[in-house]
């Protein structure tokens, strides 16, 4: 593709809405010069906030709509209220339209990924799709997939998300073959139930390009970065990513009150006022914002609906890596070598 990236943005969705996009969009664009935006969403709301953003100076075509999806709404009222006429959607259509290269939506996420199924529809032999997320590690970061998408899985699946989180790590960590563990309740051979340990022998047996097979991860493997991508299913994925978000705030929390207890704590917070800052910046959520629908046939990034502006920004990212580096053509690429389709 051509060094410019297109980016459609569902300027209403999230909890703070335009408020948010059209500031997340000028820092993105900061980073990213060659970037221009679709915006969709209220004109008369829109325009100014752009012109107010110099960093967004003949970047942003705004497209008008004043139907917004509520962030507490169920998937099928959104659809059917949404379809064809919300933010939301229009953002998502200019990506199967080819009018842009990937779309960003804050909104509620489950409307999010029900029209995204119907607009885009999945890949070839995709059943489910994926969440995927940026997970920060002593290490760095890792993949982690799924984080919420689906419920319940099979071994084919497993594999199938290995491959997508695979792609996407390549993209973002730039590495030829991205390690790969599955998460199980041990790390022996024996444990886990059928379809985590029928994922395992297909994997180890199929030798993918792409992708080094590590074997089995426990869930201190998640914060310690021991492999590149963490695979499961959305149950568990979703409960480990909201419990580390939790533990993040609840060791902020801890810390806050632990350094304002007593004038010899708050004398040494004065003396380590660089190192909290550094932690405080490693456990920043914005840095990390952005879950990659995998398994479409286009680029959808979900961002945190509370993100501020550096947290969408971020979104944004992902989202131009994505498209600049041809997510789509290098996961096709590499579902085509795993084990369901070679037998198909």
């Amino acid at each position: 593709m051509s060094q410019r990236v297109r980016i459609s943005l569902d300027a209403m969705g999230g909890d703070h809405g335009p408020s948010t996009v059209v500031p997340g969009a000028g820092l993105a664009r900061e980073r990213h010069p060659e970037t221009t935006f679709l915006m969709f969403g209220d004109e008369a709301v829109l325009t100014p906030l752009v012109a107010a953003e110099p960093r967004l100076k003949g970047a942003v075509e705004i497209r008008h709509t004043t139907v917004a999806v509520a962030m507490d709404e169920k998937p099928s009222q959104a659809v059917r209220a949404g379809r064809g006429k919300s933010s939301m959607w229009k953002a998502i259509q200019a990506v199967r339209d080819g009018e842009a290269d990937a779309a960003v939506s804050a909104g509620n996420t489950g409307a999010l990924m029900a029209m995204s199924k119907i607009c885009l529809k999945t890949m070839s032999h995709i059943e489910r799709p994926a969440i995927a997320c940026l997970w920060p590690t002593v290490r760095g970061e890792s993949v982690v997939l799924d984080v919420g998408a689906t419920i319940g899985t099979d071994a084919n699946h497993l594999v199938d998300m290995a491959v997508m989180g695979a792609a996407m790590a390549r993209i973002v960590f730039d590495l030829d073959r991205p390690t790969v563990g599955l998460l199980n309740v041990g790390t022996e051979e024996m444990k886990g139930n059928e379809a985590v340990k029928e994922a395992a022998r297909m994997l180890r047996e199929a030798d993918l390009p792409g992708l080094a097979y590590h074997g089995f991860v426990e869930g201190t493997d998640l914060g310690r970065g021991t492999v590149d991508v963490v695979v499961t299913e959305g149950f568990t994925g979703n409960i480990a990513l909201k419990t580390a978000e939790g533990t993040a705030k609840q060791i902020a929390a801890y810390l806050k009150g632990a350094m304002g207890r007593t004038l010899m704590a708050k004398i040494g917070y004065l003396f380590a006022r660089g190192a909290f800052r550094a932690l405080r910046e490693k456990m920043n959520p914005s840095r990390a914002n952005g879950g990659v629908f995998l398994g479409l046939e286009g680029i959808v990034i979900k961002s945190h609906g509370a993100a501020d502006a550096e947290g969408f920004a971020s979104a944004i990212d992902i989202a131009h890596d994505m498209a600049r580096h041809d997510l789509m053509r290098t996961i096709r690429e590499r579902l085509d070598a795993t084990p369901a389709q070679a037998s198909a």
